[in-house]
């Protein structure tokens, strides 16, 4: 089965800092990743206070998580990125971060940034939620 993802962005919208307002998955099977938060294997939490350090670890999860059901981070079709601060800048600055890593295609795609007050675990900051379309 052949799936094509296409992504738009309406010239009625405003403009985009990279990601798209619309996602469109013509066929094929999804994933549904749980969201990826910023543990190592043992579960420990890594970069306490650091959300470099903690997207970092983010990124890699993720990257694990979408390779063991075979996608990639261009096969993303929706993302949530939930970090523990409300300031403009500060989410700013972990979306550029995200953009720029080993995940950073995954972003390309509807995408949704949302700074909130707390996260799951003790110290954690960042956490992201993916959407993928599976390859045939």
């Amino acid at each position: 089965m052949t799936r094509e993802i296409s992504r738009v962005n309406p010239r009625q919208l405003h403009p985009t800092p990279g990601y798209h307002h619309i996602t469109v998955v013509e066929a094929g099977r999804t994933a549904y990743l749980a969201g990826q938060c910023p543990l190592d294997r043992s579960g420990a939490l890594v970069g306490q206070g650091d959300l470099d350090a903690q997207i970092d670890q983010v990124a890699v999860n993720a990257l694990t998580a979408l390779d063991a059901v075979g996608a990639r981070p261009e096969d993303v079709v929706r993302s949530v990125i939930y970090v523990a601060d409300g300031e403009v800048a500060d989410l700013g600055t972990a979306w550029h971060r995200l953009t720029g890593s080993v995940i950073g295609s995954a972003f390309t795609t509807a995408s949704t940034l949302l700074g909130v007050t707390r996260l799951g675990f003790s110290g954690q900051l960042i956490e992201v939620d993916l959407t993928a379309a599976l390859p045939g």
